[in-house]
């Protein structure tokens, strides 16, 4: 029997997106995995205030000095892990201990780091304003097509998905030199 010829068809090229965000948002997180990762947080903030109202209680809290000073302790301790949790992590590695927890990150819209200044700025003014919107600049997330929120657009951030892909995506969006 002759061979019949095989006819083959050249591989599509692969289609890059124009914009380093546009890469990343093919990789964007969901919206129930970024309410995860923010309840993570809290719940971790609140158990520290929880606990240090216990404390204060079975030293006898309330007008006496023993229980007063350990709830400002606890009042303290939950600030400084909240600045670390919410403004420094994220700012040096993109991650909270909840979106750690998730398997997120927190990127610039280039795909570079976002820095803690970017940090505080997402967090502490981005989240209030999307709070005083009665909670809509963070159903944003769920219907923009990139999945940022108002506090996203406000710190020029996005929220992804970790992995190979993003990790290819990411080391393929830096400039070399």
């Amino acid at each position: 029997m002759p061979a019949t010829p095989v006819e083959t068809v050249s591989p599509r090229p692969a289609t890059n997106p124009r914009t380093p965000a546009q890469r990343l948002a093919r990789f964007r997180a969901p919206f129930s995995l970024r309410c995860g990762a923010i309840l993570i947080d809290y719940i971790i903030l609140s158990a520290i205030v929880a606990f240090s109202t216990l404390v204060s209680r079975l030293m006898g809290g309330g007008g006496r000095s023993a229980g007063s000073s350990t709830l400002t302790i606890g009042i303290v301790l939950v600030t400084f892990v909240a600045a670390l949790d919410l403004c420094v992590l994220p700012g040096l590695t993109g991650i909270t201990l909840g979106k750690w927890a998730t398997g997120l990150r927190i990127l610039r819209t280039d795909g570079r780091r976002i820095g803690i200044g970017r940090a505080f700025v997402r967090h502490f003014i981005g989240y209030p304003l999307s709070f005083l919107t009665l909670g809509l600049g963070f159903v944003a997330a769920a219907f923009s097509t990139r999945g940022r929120g108002l506090h996203d657009v406000i710190a020029d951030t996005i929220v992804v998905r970790e992995g190979p892909a993003m990790a290819v995506r990411v080391a393929s969006s830096k400039p070399t030199t």
